[in-house]
């Protein structure tokens, strides 16, 4: 479909894939979007594999199928790197965007086992989400990734809806809701320099 994003979330059990997957769809919804969110259902053990989808689009949605060829790829747990292609299907023009401390080159040399050398983002979403919570949360960090690269909506309008969301849910807990916007803005800065640098690489 035209004007159609299409997302696919790797992670496991436990992470929140699955919550960044209907996160992104509910923002967009709000911002004016048609979407889909949702996970692939099979065994949600905890620390089990899962994958989770996304459809963002500018027209109505009229495919209700699982994501077969999508124009980005989250990967919430680089651990899964070693055993799933986390890149089959993903369009030659698309980008893998991965949690992880390591570098970019040393996954994207684990990539190239599967043939993909296209566009790699990495974002330490532990870090970020240690020095901003105390805690290790993945999922607000990598949600924020997928914004930044695939642009599905702006991030202005991203974090003034998440801050909405947030101050609704955490309405007693004032620092929760700070340290979240906090993990938000850390990855859109931290992005922002890998974009750079992916642009450099290219």
């Amino acid at each position: 479909m035209k004007n159609t994003v299409e997302i696919r979330w790797h992670g496991r059990g436990g992470q929140g894939a699955k919550t960044a997957a209907l996160l992104l769809a509910d923002v967009a919804f709000k911002t004016g979007k048609y979407v889909q969110g949702f996970p692939e259902y099979g065994p949600e053990r905890m620390g089990a594999p899962i994958t989770a989808y996304n459809r963002i689009s500018g027209d109505k949605i009229t495919i209700h199928s699982n994501i077969y060829a999508p124009d980005y790829v989250a990967v919430v747990d680089d651990g899964l790197l070693e055993s799933i292609d986390v890149t089959q299907g993903l369009k030659k023009d698309g980008a893998v965007i991965v949690n992880t401390g390591r570098s970019r080159e040393e996954i994207a040399s684990q990539l190239k086992r599967y043939g993909w050398k296209g566009s790699i983002y990495t974002v330490d979403a532990r870090k970020i989400s240690l020095d901003a919570l105390g805690r290790y949360y993945p999922n607000s960090p990598m949600l924020a990734a997928v914004v930044a690269v695939s642009g599905v909506v702006s991030p202005d309008e991203f974090l003034q809806e998440m801050k909405d969301s947030f101050a609704h849910k955490f309405a007693k807990k004032p620092e929760v809701i700070e340290g979240n916007m906090k993990a938000l803005e850390m990855t859109f800065e931290t992005l922002a320099e890998d974009k750079k640098a992916v642009k450099k690489s290219a």
